[in-house]
């Protein structure tokens, strides 16, 4: 199982004094080190963290995937459209919130996330969709001509007990299982962290886990190297 490491908040970091430290770019590098197998970076509308220009830098000097999370607005599809990530997340996207809160309503809104797909597919850019482990969402992401897709985590995460986190479990393995049976590749992504991603590692059919807050999180006390190993070595 591959793990992509989100390094918006290493430019949170930054962004708290507004100044140029600590760099996304140098984060990425130390990363890739310690064993992630791609970069994920969310350029929001607001630009509370990530900017344009870490964007520009980090497709330059990232060596295993750039995976860019982004709205389906028009000027954050140009934007993606010219850098060029290796793969293009989409998200849904409130300027209110702190972190993304749900999965992408496809199905709702089919015929404008179909265009977008359309667009940066032929860009040359993979696309995969964050939604909500929902069979109807998962039946929208397979007709929007989407490859991939994200399964949102984060009721399993923020579960008040055991029997509530065995509950959100099992819809996320019935739905890796059905993303599957429709020839979807699955990631799945928020709210993990070194306590519960091995309940995670354990449904089959997912290829890769997208995690953020708790490796920079560990980081402070122990390195992100080192962090980024711990986190590596568990999904192993």
């Amino acid at each position: 199982m591959r793990l992509g490491v989100n390094i918006d908040h290493v430019a949170t970091l930054r962004e708290a004094r507004r100044g140029l430290e600590p760099e996304p770019a140098f984060a990425a590098i130390i990363a890739e080190a310690g064993g992630a197998d791609s970069i994920v970076v969310h350029l929001r509308e607001d630009r509370r963290h990530i900017k344009d220009s870490d964007l520009y830098i980090l497709k330059g000097i990232v060596r295993t995937r750039l995976n860019l999370e982004m709205s389906c607005s028009l000027k954050i599809v140009n934007i993606a459209c010219k850098v060029k990530p290796d793969q293009a997340t989409l998200v849904p996207e409130k300027r209110q919130e702190l972190t993304t809160e749900g999965g992408l309503d496809v199905a709702g809104n089919i015929l404008s996330i179909k265009q977008v797909v359309r667009r940066l597919t032929n860009s040359g850019i993979d696309v995969s969709l964050f939604i909500d482990p929902d069979k109807k969402q998962i039946v929208s992401a397979k007709s929007s001509g989407a490859k991939m897709i994200e399964l949102h985590t984060g009721r399993f995460a923020n579960a008040k007990d055991r029997s509530q986190e065995n509950k959100f479990l099992k819809q996320i393995a019935q739905a890796v299982k059905f993303a599957n049976s429709q020839g979807l590749k699955v990631f799945a992504g928020h709210g993990l962290n070194y306590n519960n991603v091995e309940r995670i590692v354990k449904i089959l059919g997912i290829e890769e886990l997208n995690i953020g807050h708790s490796i920079i999180s560990r980081a402070v006390f122990i390195g992100l190297g080192r962090a980024v190993k711990d986190m590596k070595d568990l999904i192993r």
